[in-house]
Formats: structure tokens, sequence, C-alpha cells
């Protein structure tokens, strides 16, 4: 009897999962092409190993950075005086606005964020920028030290330029019906070895009354993962597409292609799930990355995701 059971337990187990992978199985998709990559920016290539991956083993490409960008400048970030103009500061976002990081919008945040304890500006005009290893360190953390709240936080890139980041992607994408979060090590990769992260702590940022802004690229530079994008802007490398479709810019750590939000005539991506991505007959599934304001590249991952690692 006991034998019968269990026979019938496998059975059962079985088809479940065989009708799991025929749903799953109904949607295409399109393995990561490494060639895509910048090499310059790779270290010691893009190797392949077998890595359990959420109890699967699964092949993923292993490709070592040191997450810089060398196809635009990085930076600037913050304005040094409230009378310089936006050309010398980055961009900042709220309610899916981007705004421009002038002196002038520096000397109003009280205004802008309805609140009188900003003041990131001494007597003179100087603007407070945290300058320093030190202050950079202080600042960029949940836990504002109180000596550099209201200031406007710049780490710069060669302040970690000896991190390594090794991020880990499936070769071919596996996807699930069911959504997984994002985690906190970074959401995917661009094509020149930049991390894409997920969405800016606005909240612990904004309650020391501090602000850490964008450059015009969609970076900025923290102690735990060097510089990497909260936003794609078009100023990365892309792969342009056969038909009136957005470029690709990356690949998501779920190994789904992340592509441009507008495609080459200005429209909006259509039926997007809630991560952000659709499926197509020559893309498969694939994300569009969030508009620059949203402060959102992809919002979920649809498959099974791999992983960023930071070393010194």
């Amino acid at each position: 009897m006991k034998k019968s059971i269990i026979f019938l337990l496998i059975i059962i187990s079985t088809y479940a999962c065989k009708s799991n992978l025929k749903a799953s199985g109904t949607i295409k998709t399109v393995a990561v092409n490494k060639d895509y990559f910048i090499s310059e920016n790779i270290i010691g290539g893009i190797t392949e190993e077998q890595i359990n991956l959420n109890g699967l083993e699964t092949l993923c490409y292993v490709i070592k950075t040191h997450s810089q960008a060398t196809e635009h400048q990085m930076g600037p970030w913050c304005p040094r005086h409230l009378d310089d103009g936006m050309e010398k500061a980055g961009i900042w976002f709220d309610n899916g606005n981007v705004y421009d990081v002038s002196g002038h919008f520096i000397a109003n945040l009280d205004t802008f964020y309805s609140d009188d304890k900003w003041k990131l500006y001494r007597e003179d005009g100087s603007i407070k920028v945290t300058e320093t290893l030190e202050g950079c360190l202080s600042a960029a953390k949940p836990e504002v030290e109180e000596a550099y709240q209201n200031y406007c936080v710049e780490c710069l890139p060669e302040f970690f330029e000896h991190q390594v980041t090794t991020f880990v992607i499936p070769v071919h994408p596996i996807y699930q019906d069911i959504p997984q979060r994002l985690g906190r090590n970074g959401l995917g990769v661009a094509l020149n070895g930049v991390k894409f992260d997920p969405p800016a702590p606005m909240h612990a940022i904004l309650a020391a009354h501090t602000i850490a802004p964008l450059d015009d690229h969609g970076g900025h530079v923290n102690p735990h993962g060097g510089y990497h994008y909260h936003a794609a802007t078009g100023a990365t490398k892309e792969i342009k597409q056969a038909d009136l479709h957005a470029p690709l810019i990356g690949y998501a750590m779920d190994g789904f292609g992340i592509y441009a939000f507008l495609d080459t005539e200005g429209n909006k991506p259509k039926a997007l799930d809630d991560c952000g991505g659709h499926s197509d007959d020559l893309r498969g599934y694939h994300y569009h990355a969030g508009e620059p304001g949203s402060n959102q590249i992809i919002k979920c991952f649809r498959g099974i995701s791999g992983y960023a690692k930071v070393t010194e």
C-alpha cells in the first residue's frame, strides 16, 4: 500500500513539474551574447562556469570588471558654488521628473521640498560637498553622520578604482511564471561592464537633508559598488536592432536583455508586465529600462537570477 502511494506521489510530482515547464516554455528566451560587451573593460575575459543558482546547476557567464565607464566621462555630480550652472553638475529626480543640479537648484531646496531645514551652502555661496574619501564614507550610508548632513554627497571613482565587481549571469535565461524580488547587490550590467543598481534609497538620503546626484549618464559612486547606474539616459554602448525596437543596453542578472525605454521613433514600450518586461518574436522575453526619472531600471526578475559580488 505504501509503495503504491509513493509511486502515485511521484507521478503527480512529475506531472506538476512538466506542467510548470510547459507553462514557462511558451515564453521564448534568447541567450546572452558575450560579444556585445566592451572587451577592454573586462578583466581576464568572460568565462563560463556551472554554478548552483537557486538549487539548479546553471551554465553561467562570469564577468569581472572595475565597474568604471570608458565610453563616457564619469561625473560631474555636485556644483561647487551657487553661481554654477547645470553644466558643472549632474541630475536629481523626484516624483518621476529629472532636474539639473545647478547652484540655483541647490539654493532652492528648502522651497523644492517645503522644508526650511535644507541648506547645503555656506554664507559665501560655496556648496558643502563631500570632497574626500572620509566624507564619502561618512555620508554615503543609511545613517548619515551628523557632520555630513545638509551636504551634496559626491564620491569619486578613483576612491574605489581597485574594486572588482564579479557578475554571474545565466548564459541561457530561465523564465519563471512567478517573478522574484530584486536584491541589493545589483540588478544587471551595462555593456560597458558597469553595474545597474536597484532604486537609490531616496528616503534615507533625503532624511539627512542630503542629495546624491547622478551624473548626466545616470550614474554615481558609493563605497559598496563603485560607479553604478540608477538610470539609463542613452550614454552607454547600445546594440541597435534590425527593426524599430529600442536598442539593447545590457543584461539583467537573470540573463534577460535590458533595452532602452524608447524605440528609434520615440515610442514607449507597450504591455509591460510588473517587472518592466514583455516578449516579442525576435528578442523573446526582455526588459525595458524605466524612464530616467523613475529611479527604477527594472522592477523585479522574471528569470532565475545570478548575482554580483564586489571585492577589493
